[in-house]
């Protein structure tokens, strides 16, 4: 998830965007899954549908880097453990949805997600 008001705001500030990346409840994940149980998937269709509509479909051989090469340059900057998460970009038809929208996806032989989008939280506050 993205907030894009403040990811604006930090790009016209000069200042990093990881704020608009990294708000409470931004990072979206069903149940791990481990390699061991589900294999070292290769191909798998990913998707994202917005009430019920699909918003994102491609598939994960279609990823600039696969999931094996992510691993591997990740891995000489960061010791990963089991456990950690990896982030990608997501497929094309990004866009923007409101509290109370509902938010279904998931990865052929991985798995699938369903979440209701809340709103924002009262203590959300923003210094300058």
């Amino acid at each position: 998830m993205t907030r894009r008001e403040l990811q604006v705001e930090m790009r016209k500030a000069g200042r990093p965007w990881e704020i608009g990346k990294s708000f409470d409840a931004s990072a979206l994940i069903g149940e791990l899954k481990p390699a061991s149980r589900i294999g070292h998937p290769r191909s798998g269709r990913i998707w994202v549908d917005v009430d019920g509509q699909r918003r994102q479909a491609s598939d994960i051989d279609q990823l600039l880097w696969n999931v094996a090469k992510c691993i591997a340059h990740l891995s000489r900057w960061f010791r990963l453990m089991p456990g950690d998460l990896i982030y990608t970009g997501t497929p094309a038809g990004v866009a923007a949805v409101g509290p109370g929208q509902v938010m279904a996806g998931g990865v052929d032989g991985v798995g699938e997600l369903r979440v209701r989008v809340g709103a924002r939280a009262p203590s959300d506050r923003r210094s300058t």
